[in-house]
């Protein structure tokens, strides 16, 4: 039976093309390896960058997760990079950041402003960005994930700027990447062509491919650059998984390393949890990532800073743990 509640009616929708769109992001911005970054040094990454490099020796599961706000950092090329290096084997992101890559991909410019196309009933609402919706109904067809599915279009297809995709360069190099989405979070939803079932269904397919990835996070890490739901969620849940199977087999994955990059300070010891009583209690980076889930024989980091400044910070200690050619 339908709904006894009145749908909107997208077939009203006036959809524009990105032509007409103003952008505040174009390819400069976008960092090249041997650019000039923000100062930024801690300690703590020349320890998190040897146990990455010790989990490639074991080998153990690299996982990156991150918001969409890290490839508007401008960070892709050191993001493709450790990938190609094999210090990441899986790679997470929002449907954002699906969104941003194929924009940057198809067109050398992403991110249009809410405060000014809000005002006008425009925002999202972009032709050529809506033909992401094709893809996940695709995707489902073909058995696909998501990101997997995104990223051999981008590496198939003949847009100019394919070299800065991420989910692209996943592919090239054989690394998961998946995209975890909330239906309704993101501009796509908003067009007429979208199919909500297609993209739960496929995002639904990534989260398996993520938690099957976390059945390998013994003596690994997970990196979590400015995700502060989507991360700590998607990663709870997936370990919970894996500790469930490998606990029926006389297995565990409790000595493993998370380290949290974000823009938010944690007052006090990180490693401890707050009180309820304390609004940072509700920072799931915080409770999940850096205390709970390592509770038992983990170990965490946090790196408060731009990820403009920390994530090519992370690449050079990386690079500092390669043997001389």
């Amino acid at each position: 039976m339908p709904s006894r509640y009145p749908l909107f009616d997208r077939s009203r929708l006036l959809v524009k093309p990105v032509s007409e769109r103003r952008n505040d992001l174009a390819l400069p911005h976008w960092m090249s390896l041997g650019d000039p970054t923000p100062a930024f040094s801690h300690p703590d990454l020349a320890v998190v960058a040897r146990r990455i490099a010790s989990a490639r020796q074991l080998p153990a599961s690299r996982i990156l997760m991150m918001g969409a706000h890290v490839l508007r950092a401008g960070v892709n090329r050191h993001l493709i990079d450790l990938m190609e290096c094999g210090f990441i084997t899986h790679l997470a992101m929002n449907g954002a950041g699906s969104i941003h890559d194929f924009e940057l991909a198809r067109l050398g410019a992403t991110t249009e402003s809410v405060a000014r196309y809000i005002a006008t009933g425009e925002f999202g609402l972009w032709k050529e960005t809506g033909e992401l919706n094709d893809w996940p109904v695709e995707a489902n067809r073909l058995g696909e994930g998501l990101g997997e599915h995104i990223g051999r279009r981008i590496q198939e297809s003949d847009f100019p700027h394919r070299s800065l995709s991420l989910l692209a360069a996943a592919w090239r190099f054989g690394v998961p990447a998946t995209i975890h989405c909330g239906i309704g979070y993101d501009i796509v939803h908003e067009h007429p062509n979208c199919d909500g079932a297609a993209w739960g269904a496929a995002s639904y397919r990534d989260f398996l491919i993520f938690a099957h990835g976390v059945q390998s996070l013994e003596g690994g890490v997970v990196l979590n650059f400015g995700s502060a739901i989507m991360g700590p969620e998607v990663y709870l849940k997936a370990l919970a998984m894996a500790r469930n199977v490998a606990g029926q087999h006389g297995g565990s994955i409790r000595k493993f390393s998370t380290a949290v990059f974000d823009y938010a300070p944690i007052h006090g010891d990180f490693r401890r949890e707050l009180p309820k009583s304390d609004p940072g209690y509700y920072f799931r980076p915080h409770k999940t990532m850096l205390v709970r889930t390592v509770a038992d024989g983990g170990e965490s980091y946090y790196f408060q800073g731009d990820h403009r400044a920390t994530l090519p910070a992370l690449w050079r200690a990386l690079k500092a743990t390669e043997p001389e050619p």
